[in-house]
């Protein structure tokens, strides 16, 4: 008979992972409410709460903050309506060309940032499109349909398809099973795929840097703060606030697909 406890080795070394991923993550907000002008010194030498208030008087930071929460909502929405109807187009039905279109779907999230920003940028420049809000939204968009496709799509294939028929042989149309059967399945599938999707444009940078021309969203402003040693512990206070803004979203998705499987119409024994 096997036991359940792992052995103490694995738990030890889980643990030090845990320490290795977080301990820089404490480190920032330890200095947050460092009393100390300094940029870095340990110990702290108090607490103090006025790092926040001298980052929220500042208005460079509330408009990266206003700019970063609208370009993250506007790519949201938008990578909810393709990311959907891209998921109900290609789960059912098979055509030649199915997996080369969900490959293409896919591929943003998988290149690598800086190749996706300079793709982009070059079709922006061809287009003579200039740099600004709009082009930050779409390269979101690009990467966050990713995210809400790959959550529709597999919230779709534990839906019974018996629950669809059944519904188009009691006389519904197709947005009537749509709204009253299908909608109603995918909830908490769209809203863990808009929450990943709004955490993910919220703090990226790379594909950010091609296409924001003169605008400073939040991350932006961050890396332009590395050449100010005497804003430190103000920057200190905005990276944790990017924390706390991307990390409740990343858990709140969690929570919400982690019993998948038990939802209604779930294809699941």
């Amino acid at each position: 008979m096997h036991s359940e406890q792992a052995p103490w080795c694995l738990k030890a070394a889980a643990w030090g992972g845990l320490v290795f991923l977080h301990f820089p993550i404490l480190i920032i907000f330890l200095y947050a409410f460092n009393n100390e002008d300094a940029a870095f010194s340990f110990p702290p030498k108090g607490f103090t709460l006025k790092w926040f208030a001298i980052a929220f008087e500042r208005d460079d930071v509330l408009e990266a903050i206003k700019l970063s929460l609208q370009i993250a909502c506007i790519a949201t929405v938008i990578a909810m309506v393709l990311g959907t109807l891209a998921s109900l187009a290609l789960y059912r039905r098979d055509f030649f060309g199915k997996n080369s279109i969900s490959l293409m779907l896919i591929l943003p999230i998988a290149l690598p940032g800086i190749i996706t920003g300079i793709a982009l940028l070059s079709a922006f420049k061809t287009l003579g499109i200039e740099p600004g809000m709009l082009t930050i939204v779409i390269g979101h968009a690009t990467f966050c349909v990713v995210i809400v496709y790959n959550n529709v799509i597999a919230r779709l294939r534990r839906t019974s398809s018996s629950l669809i028929e059944a519904s188009m042989d009691l006389g519904a149309d197709g947005w009537q099973t749509f709204r009253y059967i299908i909608l109603p399945n995918l909830g908490s599938a769209l809203l863990a795929g808009g929450m990943l999707a709004f955490a993910l444009s919220f703090d990226e940078i790379i594909v950010t840097t091609f296409t924001a021309g003169h605008e400073r969203t939040l991350p932006i402003w961050l890396l332009n703060q590395l050449t100010r040693p005497r804003d430190v512990p103000v920057t200190n206070v905005v990276a944790m606030l990017v924390m706390i803004v991307t990390m409740l979203p990343i858990l709140g998705a969690y929570y919400l697909t982690k019993s998948g499987d038990s939802v209604a119409g779930s294809g699941g024994k």
